[in-house]
Order: C-alpha cells, then sequence, then structure tokens
C-alpha cells in the first residue's frame, strides 16, 4: 500500500504518487513543457492536453500539488492572484449578492467596488469579526461570503466554521483567500469552505520571483465551474513560472516555520517599545482573535503589523531601517516593510482606510529569513532615530 502522509511539510515535496516529478523518466522535477499546441494521435477524440491555455503538463503538476495540500478536488493556477480571486468571483450572476470582509486587501476591494459593480452585482463590507453582523448583511440573492484571516494589513481574525455555518443555512458559498496562512498553518476546506484562493506570489513562491494565483475548490461540481471560467477567460499561469512556484512550494515548510517563529518575537519586542501605539498579530494573546486563531490554525504566520503615532514618525523609521526591503508585497525569503497606506490599500479611499484601521503611521513587516536578532537590532536603531525626530518636530 502506498505510504500517504498527513503532514504538509512532507507533501510540499513529494505532492503526487510518484517520488519523481517525472514518471515518465524518473526526473526529480517536473520537466517544463514549452509547447502552446499537441500533437494528436486521433481523428476522432483529442488527447488529454491539446491547447496550453486550457492545459499544460508543467501547470497540471502545480494545480495537482495545490489541490492535494489544501485537501480539495480541484486545483487553477491563474496568472495572478487578483486573477484567481476575480475569476471566483465569475461564478456568480447579474442579480446577486456577495459579502466582503471589510477590511480585505486593497486590490479585493478594487475588484469588487469598480468592476463587480458593472455586471449588476451588489455587495456589502462587513466586519467579519461579528457573526451577527454578517448575519444581519445576508440578503434573500447573498450567493457568496468572501474571508479574508487573517486580513490585511490588521490581522483580523475570522470564525471560519462560524460563518461557513452562516453561509450553509442560507445557501451561500464561501470563499477564503489562505495568503497569509497557506496550507501549511489553515487548512479552510476542511472547515467547509468551498474555494480557496491565494496569492501565490507571496509565501507559496516566497523569492519575489513571479507573479502568480492559485486556487482550490471543495466540490468536484464547483471544479467543472471554474475551469471553465478559467479556459474562457484564458488568465493562466505559463509553463515555466508554474515550474519555479512547484520549487518554491518545496521549501514552504522550513521558510513560513522559521520566519514565523522571528515575526512572534518581533511582535513581542515592538508590543513593549514605548513608540508603538499598537501591534497587530495573531500570535499575542492580547490580539482579540487570539483564542479563535488557535481553534482554526497551526501557526501564526510571518506578517506582522505595527502602528506609530503619526506620518513623520513613519516616514523617519521606514527612512532609517536598513534589513528589510521597502516594497510592495510580501511571503519572501527577505523581509519587507511596506506602507499600505501608498501600497496594498492606495485603492482605497483615505475616509475607507482610516474606517478600516489603515492610519497614516500604519507599516505591515513581512518577516524574512534574516537572523531574528539582526532584525530586532535594525527595528531598534530605527525607531531610535525616529524618536529623535519627532523630538525634534516639537521643539520647532
Amino acid at each position: 500500500m502506498a505510504f500517504k502522509s498527513e503532514h504538509v511539510e512532507t507533501n510540499c515535496i513529494h505532492p503526487l504518487a510518484s517520488k519523481a516529478g517525472d514518471p515518465k523518466t524518473g526526473a526529480v522535477n517536473v520537466p517544463i513543457y514549452l509547447s502552446s499546441t499537441y500533437h494528436q494521435e486521433s481523428f476522432d477524440e483529442l488527447g488529454d492536453f491539446d491547447y496550453s491555455r486550457s492545459g499544460n503538463p508543467t501547470r497540471l503538476a502545480l494545480e495537482q500539488t495545490i489541490a492535494k495540500l489544501e485537501g480539495g478536488e480541484r486545483g487553477f493556477a491563474f496568472a495572478s492572484g487578483m486573477s484567481a480571486i476575480a475569476s471566483a468571483f465569475m461564478l456568480v450572476s447579474a442579480g446577486d449578492h456577495v459579502i466582503i470582509s471589510r477590511d480585505v486587501y486593497g486590490g479585493t476591494y478594487r475588484f469588487i467596488t469598480g468592476i463587480l459593480t458593472k455586471f449588476n452585482i451588489g455587495y456589502s463590507f462587513v466586519d467579519m469579526t461579528n457573526l451577527s453582523e454578517i448575519a444581519a448583511a445576508i440578503q434573500p440573492n447573498t450567493n457568496v461570503i468572501y474571508i479574508e484571516t487573517p486580513s490585511n494589513p490588521c490581522l483580523n481574525i475570522t470564525d471560519i466554521e462560524g460563518v461557513v455555518k452562516l453561509a450553509k443555512e442560507n445557501n451561500c458559498l464561501t470563499f477564503l483567500d489562505n495568503t497569509f496562512m497557506t496550507p501549511l498553518y489553515q487548512r479552510p476546506l476542511r472547515l467547509g469552505v468551498d474555494v480557496v484562493l491565494h496569492s501565490a506570489t507571496k509565501f507559496l513562491s516566497g523569492h519575489s520571483d513571479i507573479i502568480a494565483g492559485l486556487a482550490v475548490t471543495k466540490s468536484t461540481d464547483l471544479g467543472e465551474k471554474l475551469a471553465f471560467v478559467q479556459n474562457t477567460f484564458g488568465a493562466i499561469l505559463g509553463a515555466e513560472d508554474s515550474y519555479r512556484l512547484l520549487q518554491g512550494i518545496k521549501t514552504l515548510g522550513a521558510r513560513v516555520n522559521q520566519s514565523s517563529a522571528a515575526a512572534e518575537k518581533i511582535a513581542c519586542y515592538l508590543q513593549e517599545h514605548p513608540l508603538i501605539e499598537e501591534v497587530f498579530y495573531p500570535g499575542l494573546n492580547t490580539h482579540p482573535g487570539h483564542s479563535v486563531h488557535l481553534r482554526q490554525t497551526k501557526g501564526h504566520g510571518a506578517v506582522l503589523s505595527f502602528r506609530l503615532p503619526n506620518r513623520a514618525l513613519t516616514k523617519a523609521f521606514v527612512e532609517n531601517i536598513e534589513v528589510p526591503v521597502f516594497a510592495v508585497s510580501l511571503g519572501a525569503v527577505e523581509s519587507i516593510l511596506s506602507y499600505p497606506a501608498t501600497m496594498s490599500h492606495a485603492a482605497m479611499p483615505k475616509e475607507e482606510r482610516e474606517k478600516r484601521g489603515i492610519t497614516d503611521g500604519l507599516l505591515r513587516l513581512s518577516v524574512g529569513l534574516e537572523h531574528v536578532d539582526d532584525l530586532i537590532a535594525d527595528m531598534d536603531q530605527a525607531l531610535t532615530t525616529a524618536a529623535v525626530v519627532g523630538s525634534q518636530a516639537i521643539v520647532k
């Protein structure tokens, strides 16, 4: 009997039945099939592959891998995280209504408010930490409840099973963006979610070298519907990027476990620093969603956010920190410091950002693989310098 592992770390490296990436040759790595079309042996019946928009062997290996890691029926690889999200929303119809986490990623907010409405689809942003608010927002035509947990960038926690229960009672689908946790720490399909989504650019890739999105459906029926959307829109991931993503996934366990351990230490350090007003990290027992998070995950993740008193201090801190790169995105081997107000959530109007706690003093840190002592020492010197700048501004 073939050995089967329940451990994500093992399945990241050996996701399919064969140890080898290519059962025909025994090659450890899945080959990169750089072909747009495929010769057909039969006049009457097409083979498994005919045109690479519809299917490519390298992309298929990736799609099977993410389906196994998430415990779903079908996986799909898209050209970006947003193309995966947008394609999933094509499962709703004109006249439907969707409910979305209030503090959702800015790109998702832009799609919901700027594109989905053109198809006569209504929406409501709600506080997903409050099940009563979600229940009150459900309408007779609500078709999808869209979850981000932890949310981006304030890392609020949604009770996944609680939302799924509400959804099933009201005949709604549930979509969940699992980018921050990855299947290493959170398995939403096991908790009843219908579609899991990833910006695979982030932790699953881990090296800031590709743009990719992934989706996994819980059921075969939903899989068939999403396959139709993917093939119709054609927002597919290319063979070379599929290969690179497969390579990134192999080291997911080692990377995310180390980065998450460092993130927890940094969160504790920041929580004690007098210049920091608030730290957002579900691994802290002071986090309002800590107990729910513990119940539905196996780890706390490598992303945290923290708030400085004002924009001037935040600017001084960013300009003096040296180890993390100051950039958009997250989930890489290098630590990435981001300013949500002008980066991930620039698509949101200022008043909408501030309603969600995305102030001019908020920073998001994705912890990489640098030594945690170096990261803390660097943050300490940058905060010390920022405090001096702030004092000088007050004197003036």
